[in-house]
């Protein structure tokens, strides 16, 4: 046999070999990140730090005209924001360098509106050159957020404006030394002080901050950033329509480049979309934005945070989170203790990969050299992974574990360099001799983790049941998280049924309704139950994985609410003030102050106290400050019975309770004197009464 011969035959053979399957890598499907967006989602956890004069004057916004003078934290210190940031787990800072109000944390040389006016170091001070001094000491990227929006500068909506924002941006991105994101808020045009003028100014979000030759600009001064943008044209990232801490369970990387952006566009994101565009999930580890006062005891809890976790970062999402700076120039104890608690759940959480060292096989694996087999999952290999042939885009991968085995959270990562495919999925585990499915979901992405009662099997399988092309997964991980078991807490609706929940999944709840303590040998919770009447629910949150109980939990119910009707009203969502849901809100807009709230209560009752909790949201309205409690047994003779103000409800939107001596009553009247606002609106989340 000639070398000629030979040659053929060994290409032969190997072609024989593969099966005629190819060994090559697929080719990327639909829109794919650039390098500066994966650098980006790798980092998946960084924070924000706000703080301008709005700190010192108690407001959200600042109107441009207040006091530079204002601004002295007198034990101002990055180097703790960084200390503490590190410690959280996070990857960055983003600074508020100039929020609406035109104030800026450096000492720009084009306008006298910044620090270097302020009694802070005798105006020789600069937050963001100390900044970025103390991201470099404790290895932290640099960001920068800078408003759009001026409500201070005296060109604001004329073109002279964009000269003097772009020489601003110019100052930030050429001299505190790399940048990795920089964050323009959406907020645009509106009243302001305006150099003294003290008038409103709209411009066109579309087209007046020409943000393409912007963009032009800022990705020549730093190459390596990726830009936020909520101004109207389309950055590197995309807000996803809430402040409250969380994206769509679907959740597509995907937007169109041009056109508008629908809310569920920017919450879920775009299946076909034609462009790159992921999300960002961005909340405050407070209510508010900046810091005040009042919000110290509103710090979001462990559990609550770790919720914001597996709903940003867990549905292929990063997690930006707030620290509203104090005025001397620190974060909150509160919230340092909130964010290192976090880190500390997510460790234990994701400590051991019940996946590493076990085996995986594939139904379907792309040729047969081992390029692509299922072991790629669990190599911790980020740039290996399991892909299948081109036509098949259903498929399985089985991981065994060897031993029965308890696990509650499952972790799958897309090889997104390749574009992202999966559409649906499901996962399955081997307990006793059977698959069970334990969980299904949409979208991976960078990252999908999936939370679910614990359950012990000594095999898991993944089931890719829709993809856009073959699928390329990269990472599986398999953990036992430790389960948060907070006091679980009760709310009992409308027609009569109280309901028990808690801030994770995989916990059970035990009962008691005669104020006896629960135990795991009391009532086990299946779903919401009736109860009428006045009622105590005692409980607690159990796991069986571990055995442990949480503290008790009380729910206590006066009068059902089944039989009330709110008088003289046609809006069917007038009856969410009955729902027993804290986040549901009715808001009556039928005429101007004083605005009456009558409800029938179905039948008379000895009366003792009212009830009153206003809009809960962010941005609440129509909260009521000043009131008259009126009693009725006819609905035409009323007597008053109590009056007064709810005292600093602005601030501290709790629950209003007000007693007074009891009276036989079958109708109520809350009538609202004045507001918040000063306008006529009156915002009701829930309404209830005190009975004897």
């Amino acid at each position: 046999m000639n070398i000629k011969s030979i040659y053929y035959l060994v290409i032969l053979l190997g072609i024989l070999g593969t099966g005629c399957q190819p060994t090559e890598a697929p080719e990327a499907f639909g829109p794919v990140p650039s390098e500066n967006q994966i650098r980006w989602q790798e980092m998946e956890y960084y924070a924000f730090v706000h703080f301008s004069l709005n700190t010192y004057t108690d407001q959200s916004w600042g109107y441009g005209n207040e006091d530079a003078k204002l601004f002295n934290p007198e034990k101002a210190d990055c180097r703790q924001w960084a200390r503490i940031c590190k410690g959280a787990g996070m990857k960055g800072i983003i600074i508020t360098a100039k929020h609406h109000c035109g104030f800026c944390l450096w000492p720009s040389k084009y306008t006298e509106y910044s620090v270097k006016n302020a009694p802070w170091k005798n105006g020789q001070g600069d937050m963001v050159r100390e900044m970025a001094d103390a991201c470099k000491e404790y290895g932290l990227k640099l960001g920068i957020y800078l408003s759009p929006w001026d409500r201070n500068h005296p060109d604001y909506g004329k073109p002279e404006y964009i000269t003097y924002f772009r020489n601003q941006l110019t100052e930030l991105l050429t001299n505190y030394g790399e940048i990795f994101e920089v964050w323009f808020d959406g907020a645009n045009g509106g009243d302001g002080y305006y150099g003294g003028a003290n008038e409103t100014r709209k411009i066109d979000r579309t087209t007046y901050y020409d943000w393409k030759n912007t963009y032009a600009m800022i990705r020549k001064l730093q190459p390596n950033i990726v830009i936020w943008n909520d101004g109207g044209d389309r950055g590197d990232l995309r807000w996803v329509g809430t402040e409250e801490g969380f994206v769509g369970e679907t959740n597509w990387s995907l937007l169109n480049g041009t056109g508008e952006v629908e809310w569920g566009m920017l919450h879920f994101g775009l299946e076909t979309g034609n462009a790159w565009v992921p999300a960002e999930v961005n909340t405050s580890i407070r209510p508010e934005w900046f810091y005040h006062p009042s919000e110290d005891d509103k710090v979001k809890s462990v559990p609550k945070l770790m919720d914001t976790y597996y709903s940003s970062i867990g549905r292929n999402g990063t997690f930006l989170l707030n620290f509203p700076i104090m005025p001397n120039g620190l974060i909150h104890p509160n919230d340092e203790k909130a964010a290192l608690g976090m880190a500390k759940a997510v460790k234990e959480s994701f400590a051991v990969n019940l996946a590493e060292n076990t085996k995986a096989e594939a139904s379907n694996v792309r040729g047969n050299a081992g390029k692509f087999d299922a072991a790629k999952t669990i190599d911790g290999d980020k740039e290996s992974y399991w892909a299948t042939d081109d036509s098949v885009t259903n498929a399985s991968l089985t991981i065994d574990l060897g031993k029965p085995t308890l696990f509650n959270r499952f972790m799958a990562q897309e090889y997104i360099r390749l574009g992202q495919r999966v559409k649906a999925f499901t996962v399955e585990a081997f307990v006793g001799s059977a698959w069970k499915e334990i969980a299904t979901a949409t979208t991976i992405g960078y990252k999908r983790i999936l939370r679910f009662p614990a359950v012990e099997a000594t095999k898991v399988r993944l089931n890719i049941t829709a993809s856009k092309s073959c699928p390329v997964i990269s990472n599986i991980g398999i953990y036992s998280a430790p389960v948060f078991l907070n006091a679980p807490s009760m709310a009992r609706d409308q027609s009569g049924d109280i309901s028990i929940t808690t801030n994770d999944i995989g916990p059970v709840f035990y009962y008691t309704t005669d104020r006896s303590e629960p135990t795991t040998q009391s009532n086990l919770y299946h779903g919401p139950f009736q109860s009428d009447g006045k009622v105590e629910i005692r409980a607690i949150t159990y796991d069986p994985a571990s055995g442990k109980s949480s503290p008790v939990g009380i729910g206590k119910f006066d009068i059902s609410k089944k039989a009330w009707k709110i008088v003289g009203v046609t809006d069917k969502n007038a009856g969410l003030i009955f729902d027993g849901n804290p986040s549901t809100v009715w808001h009556q807009r039928d005429g101007k102050m004083p605005m009456d709230l009558v409800v029938d209560l179905g039948a008379k009752y000895n009366v003792c106290g009212f009830k009153y909790l206003p809009d809960q949201a962010r941005w609440s309205s129509g909260i009521i400050t000043h009131y008259q409690f009126f009693v009725s047994e006819n609905n035409k003779d009323w007597k008053l019975v109590n009056e007064g103000e709810f005292s600093n409800i602005k601030n501290n939107p709790l629950l209003q309770v007000k007693d007074f001596t009891p009276v036989i009553a079958r109708y109520i009247k809350l009538c609202a004197l004045r507001n918040t606002s000063g306008d006529d609106m009156a915002g009701y989340a829930e309404v209830d009464v005190i009975t004897e």
